[in-house]
């Protein structure tokens, strides 16, 4: 009974897989957050990409709705973003782009048909709500470039486009970097989960709040100042988010603002300082709100390699 017991615990604790794209699959494009103000051009530009890649494109019918900072009501947001889970032609949901808004329409979201046949969810920043919700619930999703990061320099995402295009289509993920000096070596294995510090803080004490125990924390910020990075790190500490990880991969922590009183340290040695002592960390991943936007599959097992001059990110094939 008791082995019955402990099969059935890790059984549970596998991510499920939504199926790879193929030529000729559906890709939907939606908006569950931020408004896309004079950007249809740029949307433009993401189902040309997609249709290049072999792939059909459907929108959202409310994409382009305004409603002051959001794209559309709630109610409008969520329709096309239910209507994505739904619609069976549809193997993966592109959210347009982040800013925020994503929490409002997630707890009126019904999955049932997700949980039957997985799709892939993709985004980051704001996306990150859903997928903490949804990583949650054991399956997998994408933590990947959205269309708007089709208006940096082409040049500047080579990297970002082609990890996307793998990522989505089951080609193998891997990445060679640079090690930071503030780097604490080490090899680790094990599902990494994560995204937006700011999104990973507003989810505590409720039914998405991620969990952690046993897994690889990836976070990423921009536009924040270090006392409030800070505060949002030990806000994450003392709800216990650190206690049973295995590692930390931290991503781009952007455009930084310069606080009248001096923080007194660095941004890395403000993160290490919180951080718990005996876990190797990753610091300068290329993930984040920066031209190079690595793909990251959460709820994947991966081997991370942290040395002295190059550290490896390493994914697992499902």
């Amino acid at each position: 009974m008791l082995l019955y017991f402990v099969s059935f615990v890790s059984a549970q604790e596998k991510f499920i897989k939504p199926p790879y794209l193929k030529t000729g699959d559906t890709v939907a494009i939606v908006a569950p957050a931020g408004i896309l103000k004079n950007r249809e051009e740029t949307i433009e530009k993401a189902k040309s990409v997609l249709i290049s890649w072999g792939l059909n494109v459907v929108l959202g019918k409310n994409v382009f709705n305004q409603n002051n900072h959001f794209a559309g009501t709630d109610e409008e947001r969520l329709q096309d973003f239910q209507e994505a889970l739904d619609i069976p032609t549809v193997k993966a949901i592109w959210a347009a782009r982040g800013g925020y808004g994503s929490v409002r329409i997630l707890d009126n979201i019904n999955l049932s048909k997700f949980k039957k046949k997985p799709k892939w969810i993709v985004g980051y920043s704001d996306i990150t709500a859903f997928h903490n919700h949804v990583n949650n619930l054991g399956f997998e999703t994408l933590h990947a470039m959205m269309p708007t990061s089709l208006e940096e320099k082409p040049e500047e995402i080579v990297e970002t486009m082609a990890s996307f295009k793998n990522a989505l289509f089951g080609e193998k993920l891997s990445y060679e970097i640079p090690s930071s000096t503030y780097n604490r070596n080490g090899k680790i294995s094990g599902e990494i989960v994560g995204g937006n510090l700011s999104i990973l803080m507003s989810m505590l004490g409720s039914k998405s709040q991620l969990k952690t125990d046993g897994k690889i924390l990836f976070i990423e910020e921009i536009g924040e100042y270090e006392y409030a990075i800070d505060r949002m790190l030990q806000s994450l500490k003392r709800a216990g988010y650190f206690n049973n990880l295995k590692g930390v991969v931290l991503g781009n922590f952007s455009k930084i603002r310069k606080n009248p009183t001096s923080w007194g340290s660095t941004i890395e040695e403000l993160i290490l300082a919180v951080l718990p002592k005996e876990i190797p960390i990753l610091f300068d991943f290329p993930a984040g709100h920066e031209a190079d936007n690595r793909a990251l599959f959460f709820g994947r097992k991966v081997e991370i390699h942290i040395q002295k001059d190059t550290s490896t990110v390493i994914f697992h094939q499902k």
